[in-house]
């Protein structure tokens, strides 16, 4: 005898000859590589972007993210396969919702959901039987099953007789051009086995390896143990970086020293801090959910108070560094190289590049930077403009500070003609020049 289909033959069907009406709520950093990939394999998208401006610049077929070719996004909206809506009428012409919002940190370190629970109502005022929404938003385990489906099943539906609620954790690495949305595995639980089966059928048609998890909730652990492994491994050579710098110590000599064991060790490299929509948040959201459970994540504490350190860190070096020269930081000018928060993408979220020019200027100092991908940025009332990359500028400048490593930079020139240079990126070794590391 046949075994009865556990989802539904009309959304399975959908999925399949790929006539499923996809939506995207969120059309940033990891909404608008999703929807283009889907369009790529023929789905049609609604992209819910409530950034009017966002939503215009998409229907016009200009792209606003690194991550995503500008040819397939103008392909995708002249085929009429991706259009933007900045509301939620649309919602019940979806088959699958696909929900890609921000997730940050509140003042006290604490999970701010409140665009994730906003999305979700304005979905569960909307939902109709037979759709799959899956949530893609990092955040801690339990949201999808504590906060977003009490809400969805307000509407008087129940999670898996009427609709699917799944979590597949995005894993986008802004910049990354070997692994992209298609061929980076995708994880996905559901709150039950019919989303769990409706949204692995649904991911299969786009993402090359789909790893499916017993529940929503293990789908959302293993997001924020990824994104806190690496938040904790930053940080412990961050504190040697520290430890070296007491120690006279050269720490990038002694990271590539050890980077040679061909086992037993992964490269992990300091900075100034750490920035993005996740590490820097990412740990936070395991931390406040142990606390629910009376339990204290040390690592997890520890590593985020090392990696808040360093933009502190890198501006007592800079004050050293000109107190060498006979120089106070107060009436000093320093030049930045750098505001993103990592190498060749336009990302400052979080940036410490930008916490760090923020500090010299609370120190007196006048602060002037070149970024090649981040034109202009305003945060904490700190507002700044790039400055081209020039000899002049260079000469100008009491000291002159890598932030962020971009590939385009003429590190040359920099070693070459500034006066003196503080480069926390390494990105100035054997080019001569009066250079300090971090």
């Amino acid at each position: 005898m046949a075994q009865p289909q556990v989802l539904g033959p009309s959304l399975r069907d959908k999925i399949k000859n790929r006539t499923a009406l996809v939506g995207v709520v969120g059309l940033g950093y990891v909404g608008l590589p999703f929807a283009v990939e889907k369009a790529k394999v023929g789905f049609r998208v609604v992209g819910i972007e409530q950034n009017p401006e966002r939503a215009a610049k998409v229907n016009r077929g200009q792209n606003y993210i690194g991550d995503v070719k500008d040819e397939e996004l103008t392909e995708a909206v002249s085929s009429g396969l991706i259009v933007a809506e900045t509301g939620f009428d649309r919602v019940p012409e979806l088959d699958v919702i696909v929900v890609c919002v921000p997730t940050p940190l509140n003042e006290n370190l604490a999970p701010d959901l409140q665009y994730v629970e906003g999305v979700t109502r304005e979905i569960a005022a909307r939902l109709r039987p037979g759709q799959l929404v899956s949530l893609e938003s990092t955040t801690y385990p339990g949201t999808c099953e504590e906060v977003m489906l009490p809400i969805l099943e307000s509407s008087g539906l129940k999670v898996e007789e009427d609709f699917f609620l799944a979590h597949s954790p995005e894993r986008v690495d802004p910049g990354n051009r070997r692994y992209t949305t298609k061929n980076t595995h995708k994880v996905v639980g559901g709150v039950g086995p019919k989303s769990l089966e409706a949204a692995v059928a649904f991911y299969d048609e786009t993402i090359l390896n789909v790893v499916p998890v017993s529940s929503a909730k293990a789908a959302e652990l293993t997001k924020v143990f990824e994104n806190t492994f690496r938040a904790v491994n930053i940080a412990l050579v961050n504190e040697l970086t520290l430890l070296c710098d007491r120690m006279g110590l050269n720490v990038w000599e002694v990271l590539e020293a050890a980077y040679t064991k061909p086992f037993g060790i992964m490269p992990f490299y300091p900075g100034p801090g750490v920035g993005g929509h996740c590490i820097p948040l990412d740990p936070h959201y395991l931390e406040w959910k142990a606390r629910e459970l009376n339990f204290t994540t040390r690592f997890i504490g520890l590593a985020g108070e090392i990696n808040r350190r360093m933009p502190e860190f890198v501006v007592e070096k800079a004050a050293r560094c000109l107190n060498g020269a006979g120089l106070a930081l107060s009436r000093s000018r320093i030049f930045a190289l750098g505001a993103a928060y990592k190498r060749d993408i336009d990302d400052w979220r979080e940036s410490p590049a930008v916490a760090v020019m923020r500090l010299l200027v609370e120190q007196g100092a006048k602060v002037s930077y070149h970024d090649p991908h981040v034109p202009s940025f305003s945060e904490h009332g700190l507002s700044l403009t790039s400055s081209s990359l020039t000899p002049e500028a260079l000469e100008a400048a009491d000291l002159v500070v890598v932030l962020t490593d971009h590939t385009a930079v003429d590190y040359g020139l920099v070693a070459g003609t500034a006066r003196l240079a503080l480069d926390t990126r390494n990105a100035l070794k054997g080019l001569g020049g009066n250079v300090v590391a971090l």
